[in-house]
């Protein structure tokens, strides 16, 4: 067993918490953010404190083109020692970078969010 290290939020992590509130705000389901917010306090960070090794290495993916190879290798120079991994909860995807007694929770999104915002890429009418 791992000892116990620190887990820290980004302010991106937390942008992306007021993002998911909005988000679930908008579709009437504030409750699901409220059961999101005590699966992150009560099991996910003693979990990550406890096992920080638990998410799937983000890195580990086969980069398919060369932009892509580039990008991981600027990350991974940028990351050091570091670990980025990602662990998969419910309805949401959160992205962490693990250092040596340091964890930093980088984001988190729900499965049904965009990564894109496809509205304001075209005009309305």
């Amino acid at each position: 067993m791992s000892n116990k290290i620190t887990v820290l939020l980004t302010a991106n992590f937390e942008h992306n918490l007021a993002s998911i509130e909005a988000f679930l705000a908008e579709a009437d389901a504030l409750q699901a953010n409220d059961a999101l917010l005590d699966e992150l306090l009560v099991t996910v960070i003693p979990n990550l404190e406890r096992f920080p090794d638990m998410g799937r290495l983000f890195l580990s993916r086969q980069a398919k083109s060369v932009e892509t190879l580039n990008a991981i290798r600027a990350l991974q120079s940028k990351l050091g020692k570091g670990e980025l991994r990602e662990y998969l909860l419910s309805d949401f995807l959160l992205l962490y970078a693990r250092f040596d007694d340091s964890l930093y929770l980088l984001s988190i999104k729900h499965d049904r969010q965009l990564s894109f915002d496809f509205a304001g890429h075209w005009p309305t009418y």
